[in-house]
Order: structure tokens, then C-alpha cells, then sequence
């Protein structure tokens, strides 16, 4: 990429997000660093009002709402260097031709993290307080619980379970240190030593479902992680236990996960769930050991300008001549998100 010049980007996303990733005095350093028009917001390759912006960029900008990049996009984006997701997972945008082509790709997925983790570990405290299912019984009694009934709550030495050290797991793990928690990990890709230093025992995924109190999931959405907690997993589940997911949906068997919580065994925390959204008629909806979001776990409102700022960091590396720094390599989609 020349150096005498700023890179040419041009934004392909959906224009709605455009503000709140990149508040004034971002866009501001943006424009700074990249020859950009912020009034440009690519959400067609194919549109003949973009083709000459198209044309001569370098950068693209992307984020939620961007179309595939296809090889009939790349055809309009021939000078097309690097990639700049301003969101998490590049999966859905990137193909087989991307990377023909030899085009690098970065992502904010490490800033988006951040939110995921903190509201897990806010899911995990109130479950490990019995939160939810206090607020049930406070809804008809009007009273303070029993002695009796609060004999099993609490999060002093709690188990906590955690599924994968993905980026928000690894995130995940730092914050739950300075709790009285006892912390369990499985992760194929991740050995003992390493466990010890991210602060967690290292188990088969079946000892650490057996030796919870509270599972959450943080595996990557990949083929051989499709309903990994299947039936015969979920039961391994101690009664009692609490599911919290925050990944995504397909990991777990959602009609075995259903039969678990209406039968009353389990409990559950679910910001996602297959499919996303559930229908109308799901028990999921109503249920008093169900804790449902609607997806709200990662960056929202005034968080995405963390995603904006890694963007315009990556930009500024690029017209520096430096490495990328969350670049995304075709080889680790093999594993990751």
C-alpha cells in the first residue's frame, strides 16, 4: 500500500450501526488516517452508485449488515488489500475467495469479548445467589426467605464450569479470580500448564459437566461443536445446575435442554438459543428457572465504539506499515468463530 498517501477505505455495513461505532471524535481520527467518506456506506457491491468508490479502495470498513465478500464482490473491490470488521466473528463474511485473493483480515472480536464476559460473570454471581429463583417466590410470598431455603445459596467455593477459552472465555477466567470460586475448564487446544496459568483445573468435558454447579458455554460455533451438549451430556448436569450460554445457540440441544428445564432438574441463563428467536409458543418464555435475554450480551448502545476504536487502530498500523494486529488468518477459522 502506497506510503505517501492514506489508505483509500470505504464503509460496507448497515448505516445504522455507523454512528455509535464511530462517534464524532473517532470518525474524526478515522479521517485522519484513511481517505474515507463517511457519507459512503457500501451495503450493495453490486449498486453501479458505489462502483467507482469501489474501485479505487484499498480498505474496506465492515461491520454487521455487510454482504458476503464473495468473489463477485471482490471483482468490484480490486484493489482490495485488507478487511476491517468492526464486529466480532468474520465467518459469515468471509469465503474461499478472500483469501485467494490474499487479502488480510482483522477483527474487533477481542473487544467485543468484553461485554460478553462481564455479563456472564453477573449471570454466574446472581446464580450463584439462587437470584432468580428468589425473585420467583418473593413475587408470591412478599416475605424474606427461610433460613431453610437460602441453606444452598451462595457463591463461596462455588464450581463454576467454563467451556471453551476462547477469547471471552479467557477474558471470563480474569474475572472471576478474585471470587471464592473453584474454576473448571475444558478446552482441547489448551494443556495443564496452561490451565493452571488462566487460574482453572483442566477436566474432560464430561468431568467438568459432572463437577459443576455452574456450566457456561464459550466454544466456538464451528461444525464439530454442533449440540456438544447434547441429551446424554445435559444429564450429566448435577441437579440443581445452572447452564448459562452466551455462545451461541446451536451448541447445545435445544429441545433435550427444554425437556431438562420444564422437567425442573436444570436451570438456565440463555442470551442465545436455536433458533434465535424462539417461537412464540416456547415454555423457554415463561418458565420460572429460565433466565431468557434477547441476545444483549455482546457490544451494545455506547459499547460498539470499542469495536470502532480497534478499526481505526488496525487503520492506523496499515498506514504505518505495521502488522496488523487482530488479524484473522484462514487457518484459524478451523477452530474459532
Amino acid at each position: 500500500m502506497p506510503a505517501a498517501r492514506p489508505p483509500r477505505a470505504v464503509f460496507a455495513m448497515d448505516p445504522v450501526h455507523l454512528p455509535l461505532l464511530f462517534p464524532a471524535p473517532l470518525l474524526t481520527r478515522l479521517r485522519r488516517t484513511a481517505d474515507i467518506d463517511p457519507a459512503l456506506v457500501v451495503g450493495d457491491f453490486a449498486d453501479p452508485g458505489v462502483a467507482d468508490a469501489l474501485s479505487r479502495a484499498e480498505v474496506l470498513v465492515t461491520g454487521w449488515g455487510c454482504p458476503p465478500l464473495d468473489e463477485n464482490a471482490l471483482a468490484a473491490v480490486p484493489s482490495l488489500r485488507a478487511v476491517l470488521h468492526a464486529a466480532g466473528s468474520v465467518r459469515p463474511l468471509v469465503g474461499e475467495a478472500l483469501w485467494r485473493h490474499g487479502v488480510a483480515v482483522s477483527s474487533a472480536v477481542t473487544a467485543n469479548a468484553a461485554p460478553v464476559a462481564e455479563y456472564t460473570l453477573a449471570m454466574i454471581l446472581l446464580a450463584g445467589k439462587d437470584a432468580f429463583a428468589l425473585r420467583e417466590d418473593f413475587r408470591v410470598t412478599h416475605a424474606r426467605p427461610t433460613a431453610a431455603r437460602t441453606a444452598a445459596v451462595g457463591n463461596l467455593g462455588r464450581r463454576v464450569g467454563v467451556i471453551g477459552a476462547s477469547r471471552v472465555g479467557r477474558r471470563l477466567l480474569e474475572l472471576l479470580r478474585p471470587y471464592d470460586f473453584e474454576i473448571l475448564l475444558h478446552d482441547p487446544y489448551v494443556d495443564a500448564a496452561e490451565a493452571a496459568a488462566l487460574g482453572a483445573r483442566p477436566m474432560s468435558l464430561d468431568a467438568l459437566l459432572s463437577g459443576s454447579d455452574i456450566v457456561t458455554v464459550h466454544a466456538p460455533d464451528v461444525p464439530a461443536t454442533r449440540h456438544m451438549l447434547n441429551r446424554e451430556r445435559l444429564a450429566l448436569i448435577r441437579d440443581g445446575g445452572v447452564l448459562v450460554n452466551t455462545a451461541r445457540g446451536a451448541l447445545v440441544d435445544h429441545a433435550a435442554l427444554t425437556d431438562e428445564l420444564v422437567s425442573g432438574r436444570l436451570s438456565a441463563i440463555l442470551d442465545v438459543t436455536e433458533p434465535e428467536p424462539l417461537p412464540p409458543d416456547s415454555p423457554l418464555y415463561t418458565l420460572p428457572n429460565v433466565f431468557l435475554t434477547p441476545h444483549i450480551a455482546g457490544s451494545l448502545g455506547n459499547e460498539l465504539e470499542r469495536l470502532g476504536r480497534v478499526v481505526v487502530e488496525e487503520l492506523e498500523r496499515l498506514a504505518a506499515g505495521l502488522p496488523l494486529a487482530h488479524e484473522v488468518r484462514h487457518a484459524d477459522l478451523t477452530r474459532v468463530a
